[in-house]
């Protein structure tokens, strides 16, 4: 009895621990499980708030699928017309301007100017010009530093030996069909009695050997000043120095080549130094983000700059095609005289810049070439009117950004690239050039010469100026490295005012060209990049789904809470079954 009576308070205090334990894991489990409740109850409201708040932004924005959708007011006549002027003023403007500046040059033309009167008569379009050469400092450097940074060195890699490929490649297929058309017209077959003193025209000095113009092309690329680039550029002079005396008693000279600086912005040295730069600043990382961001300011700052200059266009291309036509001198002789050179000239611009070149961007994007080159008037008429493809590229920047969706990154990187290098136009006229002046000169030419103009031609006009007549003296070299004379230049640039023009329309055609087929070889590489990341987050996606069921499953079969459950469950039965045998005892 009293062992009995000893027991039953331990078997009491055993009961209460028990009982108390299963009360704190119960507690507790239950704690835990309303928490989860209460989680997935605040999770369901919230879908369900943010359900609402999409179907009352849906309803506000009209783009609700149980919406119906409204019918768009019919514009009136009036209305679409006035949004098509708005749209197209700047376009309308500007060829306006070429047109009333050709009526006006026929009709100044009969008032018998003077030189002084003409230069005043000159001076809104020279105005023009001095505003489009002053923004192209500015406007190279800092949209080639900007997109030189804003890319990947892989990206910049990759989109930079394309765009050389491209500019490559057109202006071969360029200096073919220049020196085709020659031989196919004959421009100097009929023209082997004209003389330059006929035209009254001044003759034009080139003494330069054809390697030291190679040479002076890689001088400038690398500027020994960067500000002296700004200005000026490399250009190799010679002079005659003594070495000695002969048997006879005379001296002898050699001609020694000497190194001057001629007054031109050095573009070319800009260009590289500018992309260089850019990239360097990209490896910087955070350092060179606050410079980088400068630079991109500076840029936009100077494309608002353009786009107020723009509207000068019009008035400035007015005086620029009127002067030029009260300058000439006598028209129909020149005409009669150079028409089968001009003819050859200005078809051969057509076909490369109305087939050729429209055909390879077809080719690469499969979109309608001439609906892209339709957002380009502006900068085509500006060409057309300026002979500069330099003073063209802020105007061309601004609608191919603008008009036809092209990436900026893309546009600041190419298109001051091509303005220095590509030169189609100037490529097929300085071919034909070439065989004009074999001839003229009465000068067969066999295949290796014409191997020479075609790969001469390619290779020099990467280093053609962005200038009107910048042509001339790449034809020069051309005629250097075939072994022509020089002297007959002046009758080219007698007639380069008319046949420069076509040449620069078409050497900005390129360029845009060139800046759509990047454009598109990006967004494809964006797209495919974009579809393999999905790819492989969906497949991440999978492998944590499998992960999760499994963890799951092996939480069922060794989960803590679980045995501690169990235990719980056996402790509990242990009690009813002392509860039992107690209630038996008393």
């Amino acid at each position: 009895m009293r062992t009995a009576a000893l027991a039953q308070p331990l078997l009491l205090l055993v009961h209460g621990h028990a009982a108390a334990g299963d009360n704190d894991f119960t507690s507790a489990h239950g704690d835990a499980s309303r928490g989860r409740k209460e989680e997935r109850g605040d999770r369901d409201q919230t879908c369900e708030q943010t359900a609402l708040m999409e179907e009352k932004k849906n309803e506000l924005n009209g783009h609700a699928v149980s919406v119906a959708p409204t019918k768009p007011a019919k514009k009136s006549a009036k209305e679409k017309f006035l949004l098509f002027l708005r749209r197209n003023l700047l376009v309308i403007l500007t060829v306006s301007g070429v047109l009333v500046g050709v009526a006006l040059g026929m009709i100044v033309r009969r008032a018998d100017l003077t030189r002084a009167q003409k230069t005043y008569f000159a001076f809104p379009g020279e105005m023009l010009l001095r505003m489009l050469k002053m923004i192209i400092l500015p406007l190279v450097v800092c949209s080639l530093v900007s997109g030189a940074a804003s890319l990947d060195t892989r990206s910049l890699g990759k989109l930079g030996g394309i765009a050389v490929a491209y500019f490559l490649v057109t202006t071969l297929i360029a200096s073919g069909i220049g020196v085709a058309l020659a031989f196919i017209i004959k421009p100097g077959v009929g023209a082997g009695a004209l003389n330059t003193n006929d035209l009254s025209l001044e003759s034009v000095s080139t003494n330069k050997e054809t390697t030291d113009s190679f040479l002076d092309l890689a001088r400038n690329l690398f500027p020994s000043n960067l500000v002296a680039a700004a200005f000026r550029s490399y250009a190799t002079d010679y002079k005659m120095i003594v070495v000695g005396n002969s048997t006879n008693g005379t001296l002898d000279y050699e001609k020694v080549p000497v190194g001057t600086d001629a007054d031109g912005m050095n573009i070319l040295g800009l260009v590289l130094f500018a992309m260089v730069f850019g990239v360097a600043l990209r490896k910087l990382g955070a350092e060179g983000e606050e410079l980088i961001r400068f630079f991109n300011a500076f840029n936009e700052a100077t494309m608002v700059l353009v786009s107020w200059i723009m509207w000068y266009v019009p008035i400035g291309i007015m005086f620029l095609v009127g002067s030029k036509i009260v300058e000439m001198e006598d028209v129909v002789l020149l005409v009669t005289s150079l028409g089968k050179y001009i003819f050859a000239s200005i078809l051969g611009h057509i076909i490369h810049g109305g087939i050729i070149l429209p055909l390879i961007y077809f080719g690469f994007t499969r979109k309608n070439p001439f609906s892209f080159l339709s957002g380009l008037i502006t900068p085509f008429t500006t060409a057309f009117a300026t002979c500069s493809s330099s003073a063209t590229l802020p105007s061309m920047m601004k609608c191919v950004e603008e008009n036809n969706g092209v990436d900026k990154r893309i546009s600041r990187f190419i298109l001051p690239i091509g303005a220095t290098v590509n030169m189609d136009g100037a490529a097929i006229f300085q071919c034909i050039a070439a065989v004009f002046i074999a001839q003229l000169n009465n000068v067969d030419l066999n295949a290796g010469q014409i191997f020479t103009i075609l790969v001469t031609a390619t290779a020099s006009s990467v280093g053609a100026a962005g200038i009107p007549a910048g042509g001339i003296i790449t034809i020069a070299i051309i005629l250097e490295a075939i072994g022509l004379p020089t002297n007959d230049l002046s009758l080219m640039l007698a007639v380069d005012w008319i046949v420069d023009r076509t040449t620069t329309v078409v050497n900005v055609e390129g360029d845009a060209l060139g800046a759509g087929i990047l454009h598109h070889i990006n967004e494809k590489e964006l797209k495919k990049q974009r579809q393999l990341g999905e790819l492989q987050e969906a497949q991440e996606l999978e492998e944590v789904k499998v992960e999760a069921v499994a963890n799951v499953q092996a939480e069922e079969e060794t989960s803590p809470l679980v045995t501690h459950q169990k235990q719980g469950d056996d402790s509990s039965h242990d009690t009813i079954d002392e509860k039992d045998g107690m209630e038996s005892v008393l």
